[in-house]
């Protein structure tokens, strides 16, 4: 089996025990982004799997719109990045 060489580690440690690799993250084409998408690109960047330039250019982000994704995810947990939840946790 031979492995693409990509920069950064291959796989990262998450606080809970489990571990999260490259595979893990959405393919880059997506155009759809549900929740479960937007937190293990937010994961990614935050255990450094990838860089948060890295993800933008990746997944066609502006810089709002990942930081949007991080801040949510940081005050609110992963329930704040579904489309149905904007006004619950939508700043004043």
């Amino acid at each position: 089996m031979y492995l693409k060489k990509v920069e950064g580690p291959r796989a990262v440690k998450l606080p809970d025990g489990r571990t999260m690799t490259r595979a893990d993250l959405p393919p880059a084409t997506t155009q759809r982004w549900v929740a479960s998408r937007k937190a293990a690109v937010v994961k990614g960047v935050l255990y450094g799997l990838i860089s948060e330039s890295e993800a933008k250019t990746r997944y066609a982000l502006s810089d709002e719109e990942l930081q949007s994704w991080i801040d949510a995810v940081g005050k609110h947990g992963e329930k704040a990045l579904k489309a149905t939840a904007l006004k619950k946790y939508r700043q004043p």
